[in-house]
């Protein structure tokens, strides 16, 4: 009898003991894949900001020269894709403090801000017949477009890892191409257009997209006193572009880089 009771003294010992591993080992694992999903999360965080910057920079650089691009009396505007990407680069390490071109190209965000830059430099390529005809005012080759072109481009050039959209609220929508996704409708519904919202904070969600498990990224963007040419008063009046302008005020929300990194 006095041995039956030490052996199960024994036994229930190794068994708190054996309990007491697996459960500091399964507490070990989960703090594990916590500390991952969080790492991971910053990661696509920093590269949808990257990437937004990246097409901001550049779509910056065509709203500047929009005079420039419509003068019917010049040829060559000097914006080859060159010149306009080698300025969006300093633009952004003036805004980062970061080079572009020291982020690693191995990396998801090395490959992804590369793909952007290709983008940008294969629209301006294939535009430069129109950007510098001569004898023609108005090209149409505005910031909006420029910025839907590269979109486009940077889609395949991302090879199924990333997507990106420019949008807007749906009643500012000019282009069918630009209309939110439900997704992206109900962000800017009920967080980016709330007086509430902080002005430019980004909003993020990990969701699916399209079947797939996605970090989705909403970086709002407001309209400058430029923008007021084509978007701003009176309501209605047609502007260079043939549509009606939309009443907007400076500062306004006018629209959202929507960002798409699969998982």
């Amino acid at each position: 009898m006095g041995d039956s009771r030490i052996l199960r003294r024994r036994f229930s010992s190794r068994y708190r003991l054996a309990f007491g591993l697996f459960w500091l080992l399964l507490v070990g694992m989960s703090s594990m894949v916590a500390f991952a999903q969080q790492k991971t999360a910053e990661e696509d965080a920093t590269i949808a900001q990257s990437l937004a910057e990246m097409l901001r920079d550049a779509r910056a650089i065509i709203s500047n020269n929009q005079g420039r691009i419509n003068d019917p009396e010049i040829g060559d505007k000097g914006l080859s894709a060159k010149v306009v990407l080698d300025q969006a680069v300093e633009t952004y390490k003036k805004d980062t403090g970061i080079d572009p071109m020291t982020v690693d190209p191995a990396s998801r965000h090395g490959r992804l801000l590369r793909a952007m830059m290709g983008a940008i430099s294969e629209v301006m390529d294939a535009n430069q017949t129109t950007i510098n005809a001569k004898g023609i005012g108005f090209k149409a080759f505005i910031p909006a477009v420029f910025g839907r072109l590269v979109a486009e481009s940077f889609a395949r050039l991302a090879n199924g890892e990333a997507e990106l959209k420019v949008t807007a609220p749906p009643e500012l929508v000019r282009n069918r191409k630009a209309r939110p996704d439900s997704f992206e409708e109900k962000i800017i519904k009920t967080k980016l257009i709330e007086p509430a919202w902080p002005r430019g904070q980004p909003y993020s969600e990990m969701t699916d997209a399209k079947g797939r498990p996605a970090y989705r990224v909403m970086v709002p963007e407001y309209y400058a006193a430029s923008c007021l040419t084509c978007h701003g008063t009176p309501k209605g009046e047609m502007d260079i572009t043939g549509y009606p302008k939309e009443g907007a005020k400076q500062d306004d929300l006018g629209g959202v880089i929507s960002i798409t990194l699969y998982r």
